[in-house]
């Protein structure tokens, strides 16, 4: 008999190459500095540019192109240029000012080396170039920090940490070239300190510092600038990791025929917490609902039949008895999905249906959630050897804490990013893993990982994550897959939260689904 690992490990590489096959994957890429220098050094190779050097004359320009949006004619600009392609792209965005009318001023410690692109640019300007020690912020109507760029990998020094607080300090509005100077582009870390951007003005694609925080905090407003490198290019340089945005995942939400019927459009089931912790399940359960699948049931004990009963119409109610029971009910009603940890409770019982379900394969996903990630507290191998053995999907979604339970080794490395330890702790789980926050993190088991970047305060609410676990098995159960699923919900949900506003309580989100599925439904059109 075909072990069921290679099997499931085979499906995995479909997965991958599924997505990344669709033209909307390079749309959605996110790239580290090592990346984008790959990018750059192809163009050159395959003759896209000439140079590195047209490259940088075309980041210059767009530079000034973004300044230009925050000036009035005659407006005076600092330009802080470092000593690498940064302030290369620095001085000719000076040059370009400069010749639409602005007065402006370039401030540098040294001089960039003579051997590189930048002291080229530097030749190329011949306005004022001052010291940095005479720099001040007040006396000009923009700044622009073209100091050290994505590839910032130290702290800066104490001189420029000054010019950084003094900056800081003004109500001068500032541009950032690439990523504001002191925010790591390879994991949004702050290195000691960093300029706060009014706009940050990036190229080819978004850098992963511009979406994980705190350096996203730090950016402003993003502007990706298209600077002659073709799409193509990053087929041959793809990194893993992606925005999470609706280009990644639209053509894979469910759609439905006139044909269609309950059953056909997916079933879930979600278990419920004892008699008074009844509500986290119900979230779940009006999630599933909203989201499309066509039957959603909450499995309850005999003591919150009652309960539930009083609060609910379409969804529908089963008596949980045995394990086995339980069983013969998901497989007789063709469930495809569940939810379990919300409110649940009972560690234990939490635990034994999670391997039973696993163990039976008769489900295509899991959703484990709250106590059911609790519950394997120091026992989290046991949930992943299953994981390594069944066909069935997991999808765990933890948040901070929770995550810290299932992979306290991982949480304590404090040197790695949320993405990072995302992309470790699926792998090591052969699980899709939801990694919630204010920059929430989706990683698979294949090594994609989704940058979220449209979550909302509102979301700090009580039942939020019970009801991103519903939408997610809504979605699965529609047979998207776990990791498209998974995406699809956190964007939802984030902007289910943008369109509600100030008063969000977790019923809302559910209330505001309709009206995103039907903004997705008009993108789709388009």
């Amino acid at each position: 008999m075909p072990n069921k690992s290679a099997i499931w490990s085979k499906k995995r590489q479909r997965l991958v190459e599924d997505i990344t096959s669709d033209r909307n994957f390079i749309k959605c890429l996110v790239l580290n500095p090592r990346e984008m220098a790959i990018a750059e050094s192809e163009a050159v190779a395959k003759k896209v540019v000439n140079s590195s050097f047209e490259l940088m004359e075309r980041a210059g320009k767009a530079v000034a192109e973004a300044a230009e949006s925050l000036l009035k004619p005659g407006d005076a600009v600092a330009i802080l240029c470092g000593t690498g392609n940064n302030g290369g792209d620095g001085y000719i965005a000076a040059k370009n000012l400069a010749s639409a009318g602005y007065n402006v001023t370039c401030f540098a410690e040294t001089k960039p080396n003579p051997q590189k692109d930048a002291a080229k640019a530097a030749i190329g300007w011949n306005g004022k170039t001052l010291d940095l020690t005479q720099f001040w912020p007040a006396n000009f109507n923009l700044l622009i920090d073209a100091w050290l760029g994505a590839g910032l990998d130290r702290p800066i020094s104490d001189q420029f940490a000054k010019i950084v607080d003094l900056v800081n300090a003004s109500t001068t509005p500032l541009l950032a070239v690439d990523l504001p100077s002191g925010v790591s582009g390879e994991d949004g870390a702050i290195q000691g300190v960093a300029f706060q951007a009014t706009l940050t003005v990036t190229f080819l694609r978004k850098k992963v510092g511009h979406l994980l925080f705190p350096g996203r905090a730090k950016c402003g407003k993003v502007w990706v600038a298209d600077i002659g490198i073709p799409a193509t290019l990053l087929e041959n340089t793809c990194g893993t990791t992606l925005h999470n945005e609706p280009d990644l995942w639209l053509k894979k939400l469910p759609h439905l025929s006139f044909d269609s019927y309950k059953y056909q459009r997916g079933h879930v089931a979600v278990f419920s917490g004892p008699r008074h912790s009844t509500g986290a399940s119900r979230l779940a359960a009006w999630a599933a609902a909203r989201c499309g699948a066509g039957a959603v049931t909450l499995i309850v004990d005999d003591d919150a039949l009652d309960i539930h009963a009083a609060h609910l119409t379409s969804i529908m109610l089963h008596k949980k008895h045995s394990v086995d029971n339980t069983l013969a009910f998901l497989q007789e009603r063709k469930v495809r999905a569940s939810v379990i940890g919300p409110a649940f409770g009972d560690f234990s019982d939490a635990r034994n249906l999670c391997h039973e379900i696993i163990e039976s394969e008769i489900l295509d996903a899991i959703v484990i959630d709250a106590d059911a990630i609790t519950a394997y507290a120091e026992q989290a191998d046991l949930l992943f050897n299953l994981s390594r053995k069944s066909k069935t999907a997991i999808i765990l979604t933890p948040h901070e804490g929770e995550f810290a339970t299932l992979f306290p080794d991982l949480a304590a490395m404090t040197h790695l990013s949320r993405l990072e330890k995302a992309k470790k702790a699926a792998s090591r789980a052969n699980a899709t893993l939801v990694y919630k926050g204010a920059d929430t993190v989706i990683a698979s088991a294949s090594g994609l990982a989704a940058i979220n970047s449209n979550g909302s305060p509102y979301l700090a609410t009580a039942g939020s994550g019970d009801v991103l676990s519903g939408m997610i098995a809504g979605l699965v159960a529609q047979k998207m897959d776990p990791f498209s699923a998974s995406c699809a919900a956190v964007w939802m949900h984030g902007q289910a939260a943008h369109l509600f506003g100030c008063g969000l309580i977790a019923e809302d989100i559910i209330g505001m689904l309709p009206e995103v599925l039907s903004q997705l439904s008009e993108m789709e059109e388009v």
